[in-house]
């Protein structure tokens, strides 16, 4: 923890008040008088760094950015936090109950699509439309929604251009979601043959129920 001190005014306030309480109430125009007043000054300063003692503060240390050792994933996630605090951000300015929803789900989808591509890096090239055009423009028209909601007036221009962003914003969590379960159809498809290998050998040896036959289909 790295330790701050935050000076106390006081000292200085005290010294400066004991020159003009001086100047007002006694004699300020040989040597000795200046002398005796700068040793007035410095003791009350003293005092008052007695009475009031400097504030240290203990700040942690400043946390250095998680790293991957490869400079595009570590790009990656920083657009990653990036994309996700404007979609915070754009969540507490507008209102709506819904859209709120809708940007949470896309929030939730952008942060699991790309930390999981970060985790396997030779998923990359699948997000690459995802990363170069789907996401920014989202932002984008989420951007234009919340300024033509701030602009606090209505008008054909204004409000036809937020019901277009508010239709289109079913089909963009779609795509959201789509995205997110196409990085895992390799997965799918490995669980699927090991399911069908093990039902097979299961079948050979004698080791799966069969299903009852049933007179009622």
């Amino acid at each position: 923890m790295a330790k701050v001190v935050k000076r106390s005014p006081a000292p200085l306030y005290l010294a400066a008040a004991v020159w003009v309480v001086w100047a007002l109430f006694f004699p300020l125009y040989k040597l000795t008088h200046f002398l005796l007043v700068i040793a007035v000054s410095f003791g009350a300063a003293l005092a008052g760094k007695k009475l009031f003692p400097d504030k240290v503060f203990e700040m942690p240390d400043p946390v250095e950015p998680e790293t991957t050792g490869n400079p595009q994933l570590d790009a990656l996630s920083a657009e990653r936090d990036r994309a996700l605090a404007e979609m915070r951000r754009l969540n507490d300015n507008i209102p709506g109950e819904k859209i709120s929803a809708q940007i949470d789900r896309l929030e939730e989808d952008t942060r699991k699509i790309i930390t999981h591509v970060v985790s396997h890096p030779e998923k990359l090239g699948q997000i690459r439309k995802f990363m170069n055009y789907y996401l920014p423009t989202t932002l984008k028209l989420l951007n234009a929604y919340d300024r033509m909601g701030e602009a606090g007036v209505s008008g054909a221009n204004i409000n036809g251009a937020r019901g277009k962003i508010e239709t289109m914003m079913d089909t963009i969590v779609s795509a959201f979601d789509k995205q997110l379960d196409a990085l895992f159809a390799d997965e799918a498809l490995d669980i699927s043959t090991d399911i069908t290998v093990m039902e097979n050998l299961l079948k050979q040896e004698g080791l799966q129920e069969e299903k009852p036959f049933s007179m009622g289909g």
